[in-house]
C-alpha cells in the first residue's frame, strides 16, 4: 500500500491564497491597461516560456544519468516546507518493498518501455486515485486557450487572418512542445520519480530556476488569456442585453474601447474561485466548461455547413461536416468522462439560457444560425409539399385576412389566429398607388410596421403588403401570390363594411396579449405602435372602399375559388371576458341560407365549412373550456317531421365527429308568405347558394329570431350566399347582410366552395 503523510495548516492555505491574489492582481493591472499591453506581455511571456522549455530539452541530453542520488531524501528536503514525506513502493510476489532511490537514467530505451503503458497511482498531494479522466481534466485546463484569439476579435487589426493563423500555429506549437517533452521525460525518468515528485524537472535542469520561471510564466499566460477573454465575452453579453440591465455596467469602456468594468467583474469572480484552494478541484469544472464551449463552436460550424449558407466559406481546407461531428462528439464524451455531474449541470444551464433567449427574441448583430437552418429545412419540405397529394382528411384552414387599418380590427386578427388551427395565416394589406409615382418601393417601408404589429399582437402570421391602383387589383395579387408551393391561402376573410363608427381597439389596450408570463423577459421598454399606423376613420370621413367595390371583392374571391368569410361586430369580442366568464357561452351555427328558407334540408359545402370552423374554435384553449357548439335546425312544424330530422342531423354530426347540441327552431310564421324555389336536382342546389332578394320585413324578423337566441352567444356563424352579378343586386345584397346581422354578437358570414371534412375514418 501507499501511505503519505500530508499535514497542512490553515495559515499555509492563506499564504497560498495571498500569493494567488497577488498574481491575479498583476493580471488585472495588465488587462486594465488594455489589449495592446496584453499583447506585449504575452509576447514577453512566450519568449520566456520558449527559453525555459529549450533548457529542459537541452538538460535531458546534457545530463545522461543520476544513479547514486538518494532522491527520496532530496524530494523530502524540497517539500519539507509542506511537511511532505515521500516513499516509493514497488510490489513483488512477496509483498511491498520500499525503494528509497528514484533514479534519473537519461535517455534509455528500457526506461521508455517501462513508462509506455499507464499505471495510475494515488496523487501524493490529494490522496485521490488518479484516472485517465482526472489527468485529462488537469492537463486540458492547463493547455486550453484555443478561443483566446476569437474572444479578442474586436481588438485585432485583421481578425479573419489573425484568428485562424494564430490559433493553428498556437495549437501546433503547443502540441509539438508537449509531445517532445513527453517523449524525453518518458525515456529518461523512472516511473517512481514521475509518481512521487511533480517538479522533478527542476533537479534535472542545468539551472534549476528555469523550471520555476517557466511554470510561473506559462500559468501567468493562461491566467491573462482567460481573464481578458472572459471580460470580452462579458462585454458582448452586456452589449446584446441578454441578461436585461444586470450586466449594463460591463458596457462601460475607456476612450480607447477597453471594457475595464468587465475586466473588474471577471477579476472579482476569479478571486472568488481562488477560495477553492486547489487546482485539482477547480480543473474538472473548468475543463467541462471549456469543452462545452468547444462543442458549441463545432455545433455552430456543423449547422452552418448543413444550412449551406453561401457566406460560410472556411479557409481551413481540411474542414468538413464530419470533422465538426467528431469534434463535438469527442468534447461531449470527454465531458462525461471528466465529471457527469458537472456536465449534466452545464447542459441544464445551457438549455435554460437557450429557452430564455428564445422567448426574448432580441435583435442582435450576430445573426441566428437557427434562421439559416430553418430556411434550409423549410425550403426542402416546401418542395416536398405537393398540392396534388392533398386530401380532405388532412384539410386545414389557410387564411388570408385583408386588413385596411389594424387599429380597428385587432380582435379580429386574434380571432382568425384562433381558427387557423395550425394552418397558414397571412395578414394582407393593399396600399393604393402606382410604383411610377414613387422613387422607391413604398411597400419596403410598410413591411417593418406590419412585422412590428405581428410581434406586438403575438399572433402566428405572415405579412403580405402589395401596391395596386385599386383594392380589387391588390386582392388579386395577394390571392395569387401569397404563400408558397402547397401552402397557399384557401380562404379569404374581410371585415364588414357598414356605417358604424370604427373603434380603436389597438391603442386602448383591448387586444389580448398572449403569453403574458414572457413579457417580463423583454428589455423593459413598453412596445409602442402609436406612430406606426394612421388614425382610424372618423364619422363623416370618406371611405377608401365603396359598397359596390366591397361586394366585388367577395365575388372576385369566389371566382378565384377561395372560401370567403365576412366578419362583423368583432370590436365587441373580448376573449379575456370569455375566459373569465362564469357561465357557459355558445358558438352558434345557422347552417341554412336564410335568404332561401326552403333550402333548409340541404347540407352543402358551405354548411360543412361553417361547422368545421366552429368546431375548430371549440378546440382552441380559452374557447374550449368556456364555450359549447350549438347547431340550429330550422323547420316548418306543419310539414316537417321534427324528430326524424333532428335524429338525422345528430347522426350526421356524430359521423363528422363534431360534438354539438341541436337546437330546433320553427319558423312557419316567417316563411309561409315567401315564394317557393322551383327546380330540382343540381339546379336547385346551385340556386340554393345564390342570393335571393327577400322583403326587408322578413330579414328583420329573421334577425329578431336570431337575437332571441343570442343572449349567451360568443360568436355566430351565418350562411353567406353568392353575390348577384348586377349592380342593383349588389347594393341590395350588402344591405340585406347588414340588416340580417344588426344587433348580433360577433358574426361570421361564411361561404365554402370545397369539401373540408370527411365521414371516412
Amino acid at each position: 500500500m501507499v501511505e503519505h503523510a500530508f499535514l497542512k495548516g490553515n495559515h499555509d492555505s492563506w499564504y497560498k491564497y495571498l500569493y494567488c491574489s497577488i498574481v491575479l492582481f498583476v493580471c488585472l493591472g495588465i488587462c486594465i491597461v488594455g489589449g495592446a499591453m496584453f499583447a506585449k506581455t504575452s509576447l514577453v511571456i512566450f519568449l520566456v516560456v520558449v527559453i525555459c522549455l529549450l533548457s529542459v530539452f537541452v538538460s535531458v541530453f546534457a545530463k545522461n544519468s543520476i544513479q547514486d542520488v538518494d532522491y527520496a531524501e532530496q524530494a523530502k528536503r524540497i517539500h519539507e516546507k509542506r511537511n511532505i514525506s515521500l516513499y516509493c513502493f514497488h510490489a513483488n510476489e512477496s509483498g511491498y518493498v520500499t525503494q528509497t532511490s528514484a533514479p534519473y537514467t537519461g535517455l534509455n530505451a528500457g526506461t521508455f518501455k517501462d513508462n509506455t503503458f499507464s499505471h495510475y497511482e494515488k496523487d501524493y498531494n490529494t490522496k485521490d486515485m488518479m484516472t485517465f479522466a482526472s489527468v485529462f481534466a488537469i492537463l486540458f485546463s492547463s493547455v486550453t486557450g484555443i478561443l483566446n484569439g476569437a474572444n479578442m476579435s474586436g481588438e485585432l487589426k485583421d481578425p479573419s487572418k489573425a484568428i485562424p493563423k494564430g490559433t493553428l500555429y498556437a495549437v501546433m506549437f503547443t502540441f509539438v512542445a508537449y509531445l517532445v517533452e513527453i517523449i524525453l521525460v518518458a525515456g529518461s525518468c523512472d516511473r517512481c520519480l514521475l509518481l512521487n515528485n511533480y517538479i522533478f524537472l527542476q533537479e534535472i535542469n542545468l539551472w534549476k530556476p528555469f523550471v520555476l520561471i517557466g511554470i510561473f510564466a506559462a500559468t501567468l499566460s493562461a491566467a491573462l488569456g482567460n481573464l481578458i477573454g472572459a471580460s470580452r465575452i462579458l462585454q458582448a453579453l452586456a452589449n446584446d442585453h441578454l441578461f436585461w440591465f444586470v450586466l449594463n455596467p460591463a458596457t462601460i469602456t475607456t476612450q480607447s474601447g477597453n471594457p475595464y468594468v468587465a475586466v473588474l467583474i471577471s477579476w472579482f469572480l476569479a478571486q472568488l474561485v481562488l477560495l477553492v484552494g486547489s487546482l485539482n478541484a477547480i480543473a474538472p469544472a473548468a475543463s467541462v466548461f471549456f469543452l462545452m464551449s468547444y462543442a458549441s463552436v463545432n455545433l455552430a460550424c456543423l449547422a452552418l455547413e448543413l444550412a449551406s449558407a453561401p457566406n460560410f466559406r472556411p479557409t481551413f481546407k481540411y474542414f468538413t461536416w464530419y470533422t465538426c461531428v467528431l469534434g463535438m462528439v469527442g468534447c461531449f464524451v470527454m465531458c462525461f468522462l471528466i465529471s457527469s455531474v458537472y456536465t449534466s449541470a452545464a447542459i441544464i444551464v445551457m438549455l435554460l439560457l437557450a429557452i430564455v433567449l428564445h422567448f426574448r427574441s432580441l435583435p442582435t448583430q450576430w445573426g441566428s444560425i437557427s434562421q439559416a437552418l430553418i430556411f434550409h429545412q423549410v425550403r426542402k419540405y416546401l418542395l416536398m409539399l405537393d398540392q396534388r397529394k392533398a386530401h380532405v382528411k388532412y384539410w386545414r384552414p389557410q387564411i388570408l385576412l385583408m386588413v385596411a387599418n389594424p387599429r380597428q380590427c385587432s380582435e379580429l386578427i386574434h380571432f382568425i389566429n384562433d381558427i387557423k388551427k395550425g394552418g397558414l395565416y397571412v395578414i394582407g394589406h393593399v396600399k393604393l398607388g402606382s410604383l411610377d409615382s414613387y422613387s422607391n418601393d413604398p411597400v419596403l417601408e410598410e413591411n417593418p410596421k406590419w412585422l412590428g404589429l405581428i410581434d406586438y399582437l403575438k399572433v402566428k402570421a405572415f405579412v403580405e403588403v402589395t401596391l395596386a391602383n385599386t383594392i380589387s387589383e391588390g386582392l388579386q395579387h395577394l390571392l395569387r401570390l401569397s404563400g408558397m408551393g402547397g401552402m397557399k391561402p384557401n380562404t379569404v376573410c374581410f371585415g364588414f363594411l357598414d356605417d358604424s363608427e370604427p373603434k380603436d381597439t389597438l391603442s386602448v389596450g383591448n387586444a389580448v396579449r398572449r403569453r403574458r408570463i414572457f413579457t417580463l423577459l423583454e428589455s423593459g421598454k413598453k412596445e409602442s405602435i402609436d406612430n406606426l399606423f394612421m388614425n382610424i376613420r372618423r364619422e363623416g370621413d370618406p371611405r377608401y372602399l365603396s359598397s359596390l367595390e366591397y361586394v366585388k371583392l367577395v365575388s372576385d374571391s369566389l371566382k378565384m375559388q377561395k372560401n370567403v368569410c365576412l366578419c362583423r361586430h368583432f370590436d365587441k369580442l373580448s376573449k379575456q371576458s370569455i375566459v373569465n366568464s362564469k357561465k357557459t357561452l355558445f358558438i352558434d351555427v345557422w347552417p341554412v341560407n336564410l335568404f332561401r328558407p326552403d333550402t333548409a334540408n340541404y347540407f352543402d359545402n358551405t354548411c360543412l365549412f361553417m361547422l368545421q370552423l366552429a368546431c375548430i374554435l371549440t378546440m382552441v384553449p380559452g374557447w374550449k373550456s368556456k364555450t359549447r357548439l350549438r347547431v340550429f335546425l330550422c323547420l316548418n312544424a306543419q310539414t316537417d317531421d321534427t324528430l326524424q330530422k333532428q335524429r338525422k342531423l345528430d347522426a350526421f354530426l356524430q359521423q363528422l365527429r363534431i360534438k354539438a347540441s341541436v337546437k330546433i327552431v320553427t319558423w312557419d310564421h316567417l316563411v309561409q308568405h315567401l315564394p317557393v324555389m322551383s327546380g330540382n336536382g343540381n339546379d336547385r342546389l346551385v340556386l340554393m347558394e345564390k342570393f335571393h332578394p327577400v322583403p326587408i320585413e322578413f330579414i328583420s324578423a329573421i334577425n329578431q329570431m336570431i337575437v332571441t337566441y343570442s343572449s349567451t352567444t360568443a360568436v355566430t356563424f351565418l350562411y353567406l350566399p353568392i353575390p348577384p352579378a348586377d349592380r342593383e343586386g349588389e347594393e341590395t345584397y350588402l344591405n340585406s347582410l347588414t340588416k340580417l346581422s344588426d344587433n348580433l354578437p360577433p358574426t361570421v358570414f361564411v361561404h365554402g366552395l370545397h369539401p373540408v371534412t370527411s365521414t371516412t375514418l
